[in-house]
């Protein structure tokens, strides 16, 4: 099985064909196809990896949007004491959830 590590959002991931995974909002309708050139490394169960210098050249990513989704609420809450200060607002993130197809290497 083969795996490779992307680069979306700030943030990498550990990728592997058919795996689902929730990244940072991307431009993208449900059911569009999302190639990702950004791979930091590719790899094999086997053994085998390849690390890239920052990126392994000629390896790409392809992915399914399943759908555009929100995540959990977070509460942020503020206080300063003895100053009566109070202050409490909610976020939730969007979020893509993607389907991995497809992992090309050069």
């Amino acid at each position: 099985m083969t795996f490779a590590v992307i680069r979306t959002g700030g943030k990498q991931y550990r990728v592997t064909p058919n795996s689902v995974l929730k990244v940072e909002k991307l431009e993208a309708e449900a059911g569009a196809t999302v190639t990702f050139h950004d791979v930091l490394a590719v790899g094999s169960e086997g053994g085998g990896l390849t690390l890239g210098a920052p990126t392994v050249p000629g390896a790409s990513v392809s992915a399914t949007v399943l759908e555009q989704a929100r995540g959990e609420k977070i509460i942020v809450f503020k206080k300063k004491r003895r100053q009566n200060y109070r202050r409490k607002r909610g976020h939730k993130q969007h979020l893509t959830v993607l389907r991995i197809g497809d992992i090309a290497t050069a």
